[in-house]
């Protein structure tokens, strides 16, 4: 005993830097020099609407910069390091847009930390940044208001929470007003559509223009805990046949049993189909298709923007409401169906509903954005055409 309480007590001090031993732990990372400017060693957007992209990084090897919003346009850019450790690689002249990009810090994937615009995800790896010019910027309008509602969903048995942008001046009073409820991706988060979506920016410019109709925008999250276990848990390619049928399923559940009737009461607002619009992106666009199509006395207006479909995630009440096209015609006042060019992810789901949709006769808006794939520039801009077509 006393020999394994020797031993014991020289390990210790050996780990705790002590007299008997060394420390094992590595020295703390290096910082930045304290008379250099910030300016110095972070991300800018600069004058002329280029972006210098830095990172301080003294002991790597090697840094890229790594651009675009899907893997198909992803492109890896060598940056240089100066004398006091910061990498740096200056772009061309950009549009004005909201843009993605990460680090590859020694094969590393990271975030840049010398920024606090992120990618909201459920893994976040991705950093944003705007380059000023469009629909997307907090411009000198009137500005609508942004809420954080937490409530308890009876259908799921847990504690969930919507975001609800509210037009200017809106005191939940007054004469009802239609809603837009809003689908995120797969991986994403509720903030996901409003921070990198920029609904609030792209919804209060749109209505000081006269562009849209005043309405709520409610935005759920698509992602529900019943099935999140089961997309942990199966590989990738095993996701459409477990866990999207499953979560599409309860996600409908707490929309119809919770979030719709938490919104009538705590808002006036319509309550009629036609006062109701359903829309998403990727993953949500599969959910606002099943619960737009399974509950047809709900809603009125449907958007899927590069959506799951039925083509590769069947669904037997989406399939049998497709079967009677005279009744989704009158159901619905507009049906957008929205897709990149080049979309690798729901390419064949989308060109698989627009099939099915023109054989049954059913009407619908479709656009396609060219030489684009799976990502916000589709779904922004086809966000903004969509809602300017609502509630007239």
């Amino acid at each position: 005993m006393k020999t394994n309480i020797a031993c014991l007590t020289v390990l210790i001090a050996m780990l705790s830097g002590g007299a008997t031993g060394t420390a094992l732990a590595a020295p703390l990372p290096s910082t930045p020099d304290q008379t250099v400017p910030v300016s110095q060693y972070v991300t800018q957007v600069n004058a002329d609407k280029s972006i210098t992209f830095r990172l301080f990084a003294p002991h790597a090897k090697h840094v890229a910069v790594v651009t675009g919003a899907a893997a198909d346009s992803f492109v890896s850019h060598d940056m240089t390091k100066d004398e006091n450790g910061v990498w740096s690689w200056k772009s061309e002249i950009q549009k004005p847009n909201l843009y993605e990009y990460y680090f590859d810090v020694d094969g590393f994937r990271s975030v840049d930390t010398g920024s606090r615009f992120q990618k909201p995800q459920r893994q976040v790896n991705t950093s944003l940044i705007l380059v000023p010019g469009s629909i997307l910027d907090d411009r000198a309008v009137p500005h609508g208001d942004l809420l954080t509602i937490t409530y308890h969903s009876k259908a799921l048995t847990a504690e969930r929470r919507v975001y609800v942008w509210t037009p200017p001046g809106y005191d939940g009073k007054g004469e009802p007003l239609p809603v837009l409820y809003f689908y995120h991706g797969f991986g994403d988060t509720g903030l996901s559509a409003i921070d990198q979506g920029r609904l609030p920016q792209i919804m209060d410019n749109l209505l000081a223009e006269g562009k849209i109709k005043p309405m709520l925008v409610v935005v759920p999250d698509t992602e529900t805990d019943i099935a999140q276990a089961i997309a942990e848990n199966y590989p990738p390619k095993e996701r459409r046949k477990t866990f999207y049928p499953l979560n599409a399923k309860a996600a409908d559940r707490e929309l119809i049993e919770d979030i719709i009737p938490m919104i009538d009461t705590r808002f006036s607002v319509r309550k009629d189909a036609a006062g109701r619009a359903l829309a998403g992106l990727s993953q949500g666009g599969y959910q606002a298709l099943v619960s737009v199509m399974n509950h047809p006395e709900s809603f009125g207006w449907l958007a899927t923007f590069s959506g799951v479909t039925t083509t590769t995630v069947p669904d037997e009440g989406v399939t049998a409401r497709l079967n009677q096209p005279e009744a989704v015609n009158k159901q619905l006042h507009n049906f957008t169906v929205v897709v990149g060019e080049n979309d690798s992810v729901t390419g064949k789901d989308i060109a698989g509903l627009k099939s099915e949709l023109e054989k049954q006769g059913i009407r619908f808006d479709y656009k396609e954005y060219p030489g684009l794939n799976h990502e916000m520039d589709v779904w922004r801009p086809a966000y903004a055409e969509f809602v300017q077509k609502l509630f007239k």
